[in-house]
Parts: structure tokens; C-alpha cells; sequence
């Protein structure tokens, strides 16, 4: 079980639960067709944020396999919240996880997502004493692949053509970090 202390704070960002005061934000990111182009749901409209809003705040820490833990990803210097990341527990018995981020395109290139990544671990290998973590991505986005490359994870899969979304065929990579690939770099 993991009920991680707030705020998180890394190099640059602050990693913390969502509020309410998030919505214009989060919808600001949501809202974008580059955001949603490699995800599985299409630019939500306010209403639909302010759902997934709800969601998201209710995801603070993780308690049994299956529950996802989102934190809200802002500036430490500003307070301009840049985007989020997860790590979804799907299963206790094999101690593995998955981890996840989406960053505004105006924060794109900046190295956030990495530190959104290495919080991720951290708290999958140091707090829920995970075995492996997994990272799933559409086949076409790179930057994303690059990001998983700089956190230590290797491409294990390349799953042609694996799923049809958004009204065609996509291809899947998987990566993965084992728990001890991870601690003797950190």
C-alpha cells in the first residue's frame, strides 16, 4: 500500500493531488487534439474535464492492485500546473505497475516528464516496493519512447498493429524497468 506525503517535490516541479482550482487548467490541457493524438480518448470538452477532474482527485494513494494514483505536475517556481502523471498497481501478486504522463505542449522538451517519471519510480519501487514497472505507448509517439530511454526502461515489445483506436490500426511499444535495473542508478 502507498499513501505518499505531499507535496512531491522534484528538481523543478511540485507532484501533488488535484483540487477543484485545477479545472481550467487541466481542461486547457485536455482540451488540445495534440494532447489526445496517441491517447485513447478524443479532446474532452469542459464538462467531460471537469469529470475526469473528479476522478483524478479521488486518486491519491494506492491501496489494492487495480487503483491508479494521479498527481497533478506544476511549476515549484510559478504554481502553473504543466500536467500529470500516474502509476496505475494491476497487480499485487507480481509487484508490477504502470506509469504514465501528459504535459501541456507548451512543456514539451524540458526534461518535466522525466522528473514526472522518476517521482513514478521512486514511489513504485521505494514506496510500494514494486518488482517491475511497465510503460505502454502508441508505436508512433517518440518523444514518449525517448522519455521512457532516459528513465533506464528498455523497449521489451513492438506489438504491430495490436489495437484499433480512434478509427484505425495502431501499434504498441511496451517498457519496462525492473526494481533492481532502477536502485543501483538512484
Amino acid at each position: 500500500m502507498l499513501t505518499p506525503t505531499y507535496p512531491i517535490r522534484t528538481e523543478r516541479l511540485i507532484l501533488r493531488p488535484y483540487t477543484p482550482d485545477d479545472l481550467d487548467a487541466l481542461h486547457a490541457i485536455q482540451r488540445l487534439p495534440e494532447v489526445t493524438r496517441y491517447l485513447y480518448w478524443e479532446p474532452r470538452t469542459r464538462q467531460e474535464s471537469e469529470k475526469s477532474l473528479h476522478t483524478k482527485m479521488t486518486q491519491t494513494r494506492l491501496l489494492e492492485e487495480g487503483q491508479t494514483l494521479t498527481l497533478a505536475a506544476e511549476l515549484a517556481a510559478t504554481g502553473e500546473l504543466v500536467g500529470d502523471g500516474m502509476l496505475h498497481w494491476y497487480s499485487r501478486p507480481h509487484r508490477g505497475a504502470e506509469l504514465g504522463y501528459v504535459l501541456h505542449p507548451d512543456h514539451h522538451g524540458h526534461g518535466y516528464a522525466t522528473e514526472i517519471g522518476h517521482a513514478l519510480l521512486a514511489l513504485g519501487f521505494d514506496g510500494l516496493d514494486l518488482h517491475r514497472i511497465i510503460g505502454r505507448l502508441d508505436a508512433r509517439n517518440h518523444a514518449s519512447a525517448r522519455v521512457l530511454e532516459k528513465l533506464g526502461m528498455r523497449r521489451e515489445a513492438h506489438l504491430v498493429d495490436s489495437e484499433f483506436v480512434k478509427g484505425e490500426w495502431a501499434s504498441e511499444l511496451v517498457y519496462a524497468i525492473l526494481r533492481r535495473e532502477w536502485h543501483p542508478r538512484h
